[in-house]
């Protein structure tokens, strides 16, 4: 495995792995996830292709998508991660993409904050970037409060997949790298 493991007062976050791909199938299956990221479960096939090209992320980039667990029970709980998908996106994201999904058992507890959260320090302390980046569907509105908790604001109203999507700006607290 490349990449950190972060952990917070309740989860553990690892890359991406192989060992996910079960649980991973069942959160792609998950409506209360897939609704505004894909708004369709995906296949069995479709989420092995993105689990592949996660791993790439972290062998390649040294950053990517972590798996967050309860720590308590191992409970798989959804992902979170810095990313460069080189999205076609109007306007273009010019800065390391946030991306996070937790599934629906676990959505209104502040997991998603917590993981969120160490994925940011993480972000701010090793790639030293100015600035991360994200985007989110009009809809999420939990998403939408949630970044701008964690300090996201709005910096332009742009089209993804012939869709209206947020865009979205933090600046790293501790300065450019």
């Amino acid at each position: 495995m490349t990449g950190s493991v972060l952990s917070t007062a309740r989860l553990t976050l690892t890359p991406v792995a192989v060992s996910d791909y079960d649980d991973l199938v069942l959160l792609w299956q998950d409506a209360a996830f897939t609704r505004h990221i894909t708004g369709r479960d995906l296949s069995a096939e479709e989420v092995w292709f993105r689990l592949l090209r996660d791993i790439g992320h972290w062998s390649v980039l040294g950053r990517g998508n972590w798996s967050m667990r309860l720590t308590e029970t191992g409970a798989y709980v959804g992902s979170v991660g810095v990313l460069d998908y080189h999205r076609d996106v109007v306007p273009p994201m010019g800065a390391p993409e946030l991306g996070w999904g937790i599934g629906g058992a676990f959505q209104g507890q502040g997991l998603a904050s917590e993981g969120v959260s160490a994925a940011l320090a993480w972000a701010d302390a090793v790639l030293k970037a100015p600035s991360t980046v994200c985007m989110i569907a009009p809809v999420n509105l939990a998403s939408l409060r949630l970044a701008g908790h964690v300090g996201y604001v709005r910096y332009a109203d742009g089209i993804y997949r012939d869709e209206p999507t947020i865009l979205m700006e933090r600046i790293n607290p501790s300065g450019p790298g």
